[in-house]
């Protein structure tokens, strides 16, 4: 199922524009003459929302009401909204949960709290969109009201939700969400599917953190668990164990260099992800800021590239 809207890919840019660090897929930077919402229905009234201009989303429909996680671009919230009115019938979301602060993740809040929805998000995510100082930062109703230190659980339409903070991964507000009896685990941008990720050094992530967050989501995910990364198709355990090892080994390579005495120049130079580009190189986290984001970590930086 696709539910479209006229809203032009050149204004879905403008809104990334002015988000900070956004991370937006290499597909937005094509001319297309909209953008539209593909549903994915996962069973046991679970959907995972797709644009491909920015995080993909989880909804949960039931008679208890519907728990969405994420809510993509601040332009984009009357789009989602009707993708959503498609799946439900009429209902917004009760409650929406932010895996993290990204305006690609969090722009939709303030749209969704004018409806009424409860905003959900890890302490962290409520304090750095407190203090962001972009335009679309400031809307009413961004903010979350209700936040969490380690975990939060909801009980609702069968299903036991439970989000789960991941410490110093793609940010320091992080947080994965399983959906236990439907088996699948919503694992934000602590997963970039079949591409390298992007890792905020300058909003508390790491290197380390990200590859443990991704060992977490290995720990959780079975066979079978469907998983929906931040950005990328839905996937499974062979998918995130394949991006676990190339940041591994990928990081090995840069930090041997770094503590070798190489300067970024000469890492550059060295080109020691030569080998993973052609399946790893995406639009936003291209292999040269794949390599900048990994020497910057090794180096003690706290920015992830020029």
């Amino acid at each position: 199922m696709r539910f479209r809207l006229a809203i032009t890919t050149a204004a879905a840019l403008l809104a990334a524009n002015s988000l900070p660090a956004l991370a937006i897929s290499a597909h937005a930077q094509d001319e297309q003459p909209q953008v539209s919402v593909e549903s994915t229905d996962l069973g046991d009234g679970l959907y995972m929302l797709s644009t491909g201009v920015a995080g993909n989303l989880a909804v949960l429909n039931g008679p208890d009401g519907v728990v969405m996680v994420d809510d993509q671009l601040p332009n984009t919230g009357g789009l989602i909204e009707g993708a959503v009115v498609e799946i439900t019938g009429g209902d917004a979301p009760r409650f929406i949960v932010n895996t993290h602060w990204h305006g690609d993740h969090t722009g939709g809040n303030a749209h969704f709290a004018q409806l009424g929805t409860t905003i959900a998000a890890h302490h962290n995510i409520r304090a750095r969109l407190d203090n962001a100082e972009a335009e679309w930062a400031q809307a009413p109703g961004i903010l979350p009201i209700l936040t969490f230190g380690d975990d939060l659980t909801f009980h609702m339409n069968g299903q036991t939700v439970e989000a789960v903070h991941i410490p110093h991964a793609h940010t320091d507000g992080d947080a994965m969400v399983y959906f236990r009896e439907a088996n699948v685990l919503h694992m934000g941008d602590t997963f970039f599917s079949g591409r390298f990720p992007y890792i905020d050094l300058s909003a508390g992530g790491s290197v380390d953190g990200f590859a443990a967050a991704m060992e977490r989501g290995l720990e959780i995910a079975g066979d079978e668990t469907r998983i929906i990364p931040g950005h990328g198709p839905l996937s499974t355990r062979v998918e995130l164990q394949a991006s676990l090892d190339m940041l591994r080994e990928a990081a090995f390579r840069v930090r041997n260099l770094v503590e070798a005495g190489a300067d970024l120049a000469t890492v550059r130079a060295a080109a020691p992800l030569a080998d993973f580009h052609d399946d790893w190189n995406w639009g936003f986290i291209t292999t040269d800021r794949m390599v900048q984001t990994l020497y910057n970590d090794a180096a003690g930086n706290a920015y992830a590239y020029e």
